[in-house]
This record gives C-alpha cells, sequence and structure tokens, in this order.
C-alpha cells in the first residue's frame, strides 16, 4: 500500500508564500487525478487544486491565481505553491492520490 507524507506547512504571515509537499512511497504514475483538499476548524473539508497526468489542472476559486499545484512523476511527488497567503487559508492541507490520503500538514497563516 502506497503512503502519502505531507510537509512544507507551518506558520507565515499574511502575504506570504509556502511550498507544501506530498512524497509517496511507491509509484504513484498511473494514478491518474492527484489533488490537494484543506481542512478548516468546523468547516467540511475542501478541494484546493488537483492536477491529472495529462497536465490539466483545476482550482478551488478561492485560491485561484495565488496557488500552483504541480508533480513529479519521476520523484512521486505533488507540489502545492501557495503564494499571497490570507487568514482564510487556514487549515490542515491533505494531499489526495486515488483513494490514498496524506495524514495532513498544517497551514497557519496569521500576524
Amino acid at each position: 500500500q502506497v503512503q502519502l507524507v505531507e510537509s512544507g506547512g507551518g506558520l507565515v504571515q499574511p502575504g506570504g508564500s509556502l511550498r507544501l509537499s506530498c512524497a509517496a512511497s511507491g509509484s504513484i504514475s498511473r494514478i491518474s487525478t492527484k489533488a490537494w483538499y484543506r481542512q478548516a476548524p468546523g468547516k467540511q473539508r475542501e478541494l484546493v487544486a488537483s492536477i491529472t497526468n495529462l497536465g490539466y489542472t483545476n482550482y478551488a476559486g478561492s485560491v485561484k491565481d495565488r496557488f500552483t499545484i504541480s508533480r513529479d512523476n519521476a520523484k512521486n511527488t505533488v507540489y502545492l505553491q501557495m503564494n499571497s497567503l490570507k487568514p482564510e487559508d487556514t487549515a490542515v492541507y491533505f494531499c489526495n492520490v486515488g483513494q490514498i490520503w496524506g495524514q495532513g500538514t498544517q497551514v497557519t497563516v496569521s500576524s
């Protein structure tokens, strides 16, 4: 069973940037869609961004033009570059590949 491990979360000031990484313990290249979700306290988990093996991307309206999802199939890693962060981006961010979920990484945007 492939496992996913997220990293790169932390505390950042509004307007700052973070880059999340999701490293898979095995090959994930055959799984067509990789995605990042987030869950804020008291809220449902929501899709942030997804990318297909053909490179098609999809973003939540609230992060479009600020976040960028990418993947490196050779490294079995998915990334989420987050720029111009806002307090409302505070959440636990989860990597998802097919049926597999990571444990999540906390992102806190606060001054």
